[in-house]
């Protein structure tokens, strides 16, 4: 089942192009990797595919819902709570599934729910499909998290409500080569449960179980306006124009009628005048 399907995506400021010409397709169980430089739109892509940012260009199509992972300064840990608040948290605002979504939410997501007052924290890396060496501590607060932590968190917390797609945005940064290894192979597990990751990275090693998508290129100057006219240039000095203009050839150049303006015998008359 196709989950999105992006075709010429495009999002235009005033100030130009943030990202444009983005053709994505994620079906569920499938792991895409947006990666690109900085300023090359990522954010601003895996906002709009999943319902929380505008795009003024091209289609966009989405089955189910959307959660975030984590997303700098949009979806972030509570720096005051411990993991297992933020998750018993998620959990009571989410309330029991209805009866009627039942059927589309995975049952390891029912399971978290229904098991929050017991052992919330376990149920939910379970759901995540988190083994016993995800690093992270239930009471850790989330101003003591790390990179790589502060990526679990947000993907089991998007797990919870049972969502169709999952997008994470930078998850390679502050890392090191194993943690990037990890959080990859994380991901495609979580894919692997059926729902459509959509990732984002400046860059992905190779070997990453991930379709990749690269935006943005880095040899063209970013977000340039094509309807802003380029600087005139300036013309050159007058007298560097003339020096520039070949001399006439005086064998080729057909004499002046006499008498006329600028002849011979015209200049001859002024002088004797």
């Amino acid at each position: 089942m196709r989950i999105v399907e992006a075709h010429g995506l495009g999002l235009r400021t005033r100030r130009g192009w943030v990202y444009r010409d983005v053709d994505l397709t994620a079906e569920a169980g499938e792991l895409h990797a947006v990666t690109g430089p900085p300023g090359s739109g990522r954010t601003s892509l895996l906002l709009a595919l999943s319902g929380r940012f505008p795009y003024t260009a091209g289609s966009l199509r989405t089955h189910g819902p959307a959660a975030l992972g984590q997303v700098a300064g949009v979806h972030e840990p509570d720096p005051a709570l411990t993991v297992a608040e933020h998750i018993q948290e998620r959990l009571l605002l989410l309330g029991p599934v209805p009866r009627r979504r039942r059927q589309l939410v995975p049952v390891a997501a029912l399971r978290a729910r229904r098991a929050y007052r017991q052992n919330a924290l376990a149920a939910a890396l379970s759901g995540a499909g988190f083994t016993d060496d995800v690093p992270l501590d239930p009471n850790l607060r989330g101003r003591d998290l790390t990179p790589v932590q502060r990526q679990v968190l947000g993907l089991v917390l998007a797990t919870l409500c049972g969502p169709s797609l999952i997008v994470a945005d930078d998850v390679d940064a502050g890392t090191d080569a194993d943690e990037r290894a990890w959080l990859w192979a994380a991901l495609a597990r979580l894919s692997d449960q059926g729902y459509a990751v959509v990732a984002s990275a400046r860059a992905v090693e190779f070997g990453t179980p991930a379709v990749a998508h690269r935006i943005g290129d880095p040899t063209l100057p970013a977000r340039v306006d094509p309807t802003v006219s380029p600087p005139a240039v300036p013309e050159q000095p007058a007298l560097e124009t003339l020096a520039a203009v070949p001399a006439a050839d005086p064998d080729k150049t057909a004499p002046p009628a006499s008498g006329a303006p600028g002849s011979a015998a015209s200049d001859t008359a002024e002088v004797t005048r």
